[in-house]
């Protein structure tokens, strides 16, 4: 019973607009009213009422055998009303992804309509699936389906479960994406039959959780799904995990326990008869390869390790074109461009043997919501510009780690232009020459001479040529550097928390450069290489740019990676 029909009657359209708590009762209830048993073409109407008149009240004309086409003026064939719950273009269809169970209620109302009662309902139903219909209490009416075996009813708002409301013929529990903080409610009056316990996407927190997934509790269980929690404690949970003797699938992904770099070799060898884990199956090389690690649990630090690797930035237009040529007190303009990433703040800030750089208090280093912005070194504009970068994170807090990783991290690209002037220098006292008689007028008979016509071809020894002034060093003063975002966009890391190895991602910020920038980019380069060409007597030629030229996208290239040790061998060598 997943979903209610397009068409129903019931006026509690919605029942998750109600202030007061949903009981699963009441909801079983109205999903059962909405599937209209009891209206056109289901039900007894007149529609197809003399098919179900008493003996004692039908005339002896309807007590007469006849075919099942001939019917009253008024009324349908049993096929005929079926065919309207049947066809997908029917109003009176049911919804695509209706449960089987409303299929066959919705024929059976049809075909005898007098079976539906409480008493067969009660004892019909082996599943029920409530998914997504505000359910916030599990009542002790559930207790009345004497043979329900399979109670799905996640995506609702259930924080706690009475366990003695759950019938005792329970094999599948499913609880997924609800709001239960501890399993020890399930613990009190655990269904002793059951096979399959899921309580991924819930709150569970806290060592005390592994108390509460023991054979006491759950002697047959063969499935037990606790995924996307915030279990910490990976050593507590196997040993308790141990005792399930018929235990054969585990999902424990997307806690912050499966984050330590030993997680998956660590779990399977405690649970020795396990034979998936988190959907993977456990090979008998991976067995052999964590042979005995589990004994060395007592000395792993219950840490995560991170990698994150900056490469490339393609697709940065060269501002510097746009710039006028400076004068002799400047301004001088220089570019730098480097990559941002926010990660959570770390206990001692492991990682910086990788060279990373944080950012400036105005620009590369703040904390907000407990992250900590990161930068790659500041580099010139290029036409790919290679950082390189390399940055290892390692944290203990696990619990926060798992919240960054579901929300992502932030890659930005920043554009640092700096303004310089020169600092105009004193003056400078030249000393004047000792002498001015002699050398004034030889000098006025040498420019004498050359206006008559008789000027020499090499000057006189005693005239030394004229020395060039020495440059003094100019001093520059730097105004303030001016940022300007490139880029930004969100990269999503929940994969790494749904069992993937790393994330690799190229970032694409969309166009920035014109086809104007990229001519003004080539007609700059060509002079530079004008002298070059001119010594090998080739003329450099402009490249062309057609209609259907297509500037590069601003991208550049990110990787995230979780470490992970393969073998024991490697996990005990750190």
């Amino acid at each position: 019973m997943e979903q209610p029909p397009a068409s129903g009657s019931d006026s509690d359209s919605d029942s998750g607009s109600r202030s007061a708590p949903e009981t699963l009762s009441e909801v079983v209830r109205v999903h059962l009213r909405k599937l209209c048993l009891h209206e056109f073409p289901c039900g007894i109407g007149s529609w197809n009422r003399s098919r179900f008149l008493p003996q004692t009240w039908r005339t002896w004309r309807e007590l007469t055998p006849r075919e099942e086409e001939t019917v009253s003026p008024g009324e349908e064939t049993v096929e005929a009303l079926l065919g309207l719950v049947r066809s997908p273009h029917s109003p009176w269809a049911l919804v695509e992804d209706s449960s089987a169970e409303d299929h066959f209620l919705r024929e059976l109302a049809i075909q005898n309509p007098l079976m539906l009662k409480d008493t067969f309902l009660y004892s019909y139903f082996r599943s029920l699936r409530m998914v997504d219909k505000q359910v916030s209490l599990v009542d002790k009416d559930l207790l009345k389906f004497v043979n329900l075996e399979e109670l799905i009813l996640s995506a609702n708002k259930i924080k706690q479960v009475n366990a003695a409301n759950l019938p005792p013929t329970l094999k599948v529990l499913e609880l997924y994406g609800n709001e239960i903080r501890s399993m020890e409610c399930l613990c009190a009056h655990p269904p002793p039959g059951l096979q399959h316990l899921g309580l991924g996407h819930n709150k569970l927190l806290g060592p005390l959780e592994s108390l509460y997934v023991t054979n006491n509790y759950w002697p047959n269980l063969v499935s037990l799904d606790l995924g996307f929690n915030d279990l910490t404690d990976l050593q507590g949970m196997m040993v308790s995990l141990s005792t399930l003797r018929h235990l054969w699938l585990l999902v424990l992904q997307g806690n912050p326990l499966a984050l330590v770099p030993y997680y998956r070799g660590f779990t399977i060898d405690s649970l020795t008869r396990l034979c998936v884990l988190d959907d993977i199956t456990v090979s008998p090389n991976e067995k052999h390869q964590f042979q005995g690690f589990s004994l060395s649990g007592d000395f792993l630090a219950q840490e995560a390790q991170f990698v994150v690797s900056i490469g490339n930035v393609k697709g940065v237009v060269d501002t510097s074109i746009w710039d006028p040529e400076p004068g002799p007190e400047g301004p001088f303009i220089t570019y730098n461009y480097y990559v941002t990433y926010d990660f959570v703040e770390e206990e001692q800030g492991e990682g910086s043997q990788y060279g990373g750089v944080l950012a400036k208090p105005d620009s590369q280093s703040r904390a907000i919501l407990g992250t900590v912005l990161f930068s790659t070194n500041h580099k010139p504009w290029a036409d790919v510009i290679s950082y390189n970068y390399e940055m290892q994170h390692t944290f203990k807090d696990l619990v926060p780690l798992k919240a960054f990783l579901l929300s992502g991290t932030t890659v930005t690209i920043v554009e640092e232009k700096i303004v310089s002037w020169a600092v105009v220098p004193l003056p400078v006292e030249i000393p004047l020459p000792a002498k001015k008689g002699k050398g004034e007028k030889d000098k006025k008979e040498t420019v004498g001479k050359n206006k008559k016509g008789k000027a020499e071809k090499e000057p006189r020894k005693e005239q030394k040529a004229p020395k060039k002034k020495k440059e003094i060093p100019k001093e520059l003063r730097q105004e303030p550097s001016v940022l300007r975002v490139l880029g930004s966009d969100l990269v999503a890391l929940e994969p790494l928390l749904a069992g993937e190895s790393q994330v690799s991602t190229v970032c694409n910020y969309g166009v920035i450069r014109t086809l104007e920038s990229d001519k003004m980019i080539l007609t700059r380069d060509l002079k530079k290489t004008k002298k070059g060409a001119k010594k090998e007597k080739s003329k450099p030629q402009m490249p062309s740019f057609d209609s259907d030229y297509q500037p590069e996208p601003l991208t550049v290239e990110v990787q995230i990676q979780l470490n992970q040790y393969r073998t024991a061998e490697e996990a005990l060598r750190f």
